[in-house]
C-alpha cells in the first residue's frame, strides 16, 4: 500500500491540503476545477463563490457523464466486433477443416 503524501492546491483563491497517492494527477486534478470555476466566474461574475462551485460541479459531472457515455459506446462497438470476428474465424475453421 503506498503512503498518502500531503499536498497543498489553491482552488479559486483558497488553499486546500490533501492527503494524495499521486501529486501529479492531484495537482492537475485542481489545475483543472480551478480553471472551471475561473471560467464559470468570468460568466457570471455577479454570482456568489457558493453558485460558482455549484455550476462548475455540475459541468464537471456533466463533462464526465458525457465521457463515460463515449466510452460505454465504444466498449459495446468493441465487444461487437470481436464477436464478428470470432464468427468469421469459427466460420473459416469450419471451412477449411477436412470432411
Amino acid at each position: 500500500m503506498t503512503e498518502k503524501k500531503k499536498l497543498k492546491v489553491k482552488i479559486f483563491d483558497k488553499e486546500y491540503s490533501l492527503l494524495v497517492d499521486n501529486e501529479d494527477i492531484a495537482l492537475e486534478l485542481a489545475k483543472y476545477v480551478n480553471s472551471i470555476m475561473e471560467e464559470t466566474r468570468d460568466e457570471m461574475p455577479e454570482q456568489p463563490s457558493d453558485t460558482i462551485a455549484i455550476i462548475a460541479a455540475l459541468n464537471i459531472a456533466y463533462d464526465l457523464f458525457v465521457e463515460k457515455n463515449k466510452f460505454r459506446e465504444f466498449s459495446i462497438q468493441a465487444t461487437d466486433k470481436v464477436k464478428k470476428i470470432k464468427l468469421l474465424l469459427n466460420e473459416s475453421k469450419i471451412m477449411s477443416s477436412p470432411s
